[in-house]
């Protein structure tokens, strides 16, 4: 009897030993997380800001497909705030946190796109503050994380927050500031806009807020456009959220095209890449496995999908990402020739984006990802 006990213990065990085994090699075989690209763009928005909110608006998808060339790809969150409006509250310096850091681009593009502009205060160092304070950075040492500040009038205007005190602050906690001064290099308050930077290991850049930006429009843009219509019906929308993100999907698009045609196939390319998520679509979050689709409310389904069974609607999503994958194959091909054709007007042009807002960004974060062991073998368009 003692014999049998201790048999019966000793398989018990190695069915337990067995078990944990099998979760370690689980756990084992699961994908590493990818890595964090965090940016915190902070935009100027009083009256003489046009050129570069409609330059941030426009050219917010070039930083993306830039983004999307590194190796390995990352997970990008993008926060947006905006300081120096008239009719923000004292109280806060005059800015405010447009949105939180967040992986919703359509989001991010929504929030820019609502900005107005007002003449006020630009207050530098209280913007760099609440940034500091208010977002939820990640707290990964690997993480790459930037802060953004573009404008206009003296970096020192605060004289309630100091934005030399803030850049320290900046930096302790693992976050660069890269500060963009909208005029000549040789005015007499650039160097407070490149002090801001150096003293959080940041880099400084000037742009011409209304000239800098250049729009090559293409004979690819309007197939590039068509595509990223198509591409909103491989979407399925999970609920409300689903319901409002399907639809915010749309009108990111039109605005984009409302701009120009170079913007248009900006904004395609980006949803061709792995960095666009929509947390709000059925096939991404079971796809992702966000949640288990056994475990859906029926009434969270689209109607069609309502009466089916997990299997069925399954493979529904399965042919959805499939499709998917198939038109975002074809808008990277044809990009690739489009961004040939860019580079030969540019060239064949004279032009150059030396001194646009987004040339000034993707220079900047180029140079910090590599510090954080990213590569980047292509140039964007």
């Amino acid at each position: 009897m003692h014999a049998s006990k201790l048999l019966l213990a000793a398989v018990l065990a190695a069915l337990l030993t067995s078990g944990l085994h099998a979760e370690e090699a689980a756990k084992a075989v699961q994908p590493p997380a990818p890595p964090t690209i965090e940016l915190a763009i902070c935009l100027d928005v009083s009256g003489s800001m046009k050129g570069l909110v409609d330059s941030a608006r426009a050219k917010i998808w070039s930083i993306v497909n830039d983004l999307a060339l590194a190796k390995p790809t990352p997970r990008l969150r993008v926060a947006l705030l905006s300081f120096g409006h008239q009719t923000y509250p004292e109280a806060d310096g005059w800015v405010r946190v447009e949105s939180n850091l967040t992986d919703d681009l359509d989001l991010i593009s929504q929030k820019l796109f609502a900005l107005t502009l007002n003449g006020g205060n630009e207050y530098v160092g209280r913007v760099m503050q609440r940034s500091l304070d208010e977002l939820t950075w990640s707290k990964d040492a690997k993480a790459l994380k930037i802060m953004i500040v573009a404008g206009n009038e003296g970096a020192d205007q605060d004289q309630k927050v100091n934005y030399r005190e803030v850049s320290k602050r900046a930096i302790a906690s693992g976050i660069m500031v890269n500060t963009i001064y909208c005029g000549s290099p040789a005015d007499q308050i650039a160097p407070g806009w490149k002090e801001a930077a150096l003293l959080a290991d940041g880099h400084f850049a000037t742009i011409d807020q209304n000239r800098g930006t250049v729009n090559v429009a293409t004979p690819f843009d309007a197939r590039i456009v068509e595509l990223s219509t198509a591409l909103n019906a491989t979407y399925i929308p999970l609920g409300t959220q689903g319901k409002k993100g399907l639809a915010n999907q749309s009108v990111q698009d039109r605005n984009a095209q409302g701009l120009s045609s170079s913007a248009a196939a900006g904004r395609a390319l980006s949803k061709s890449s792995k960095l666009y998520n929509c947390s709000w679509c059925l096939v991404d979050a079971v796809r992702t496995k966000q949640i288990d689709l056994t475990k859906v409310d029926k009434k969270d389904l689209p109607k069609e999908l309502q009466d089916k069974t997990p299997e069925q609607i399954q493979a529904i999503l399965d042919k959805k990402y499939a499709e998917r994958q198939k038109i975002q194959k074809e808008i990277q091909e044809i990009n690739t020739k489009r961004a040939a054709f860019v580079t030969g007007e540019m060239k064949k042009k004279s032009l150059t984006d030396a001194r646009a807002f987004d040339a000034a960004i993707r220079k900047s974060i180029r140079s910090q990802a590599a510090s954080k062991g990213y590569a980047f073998t292509e140039e964007t368009k």
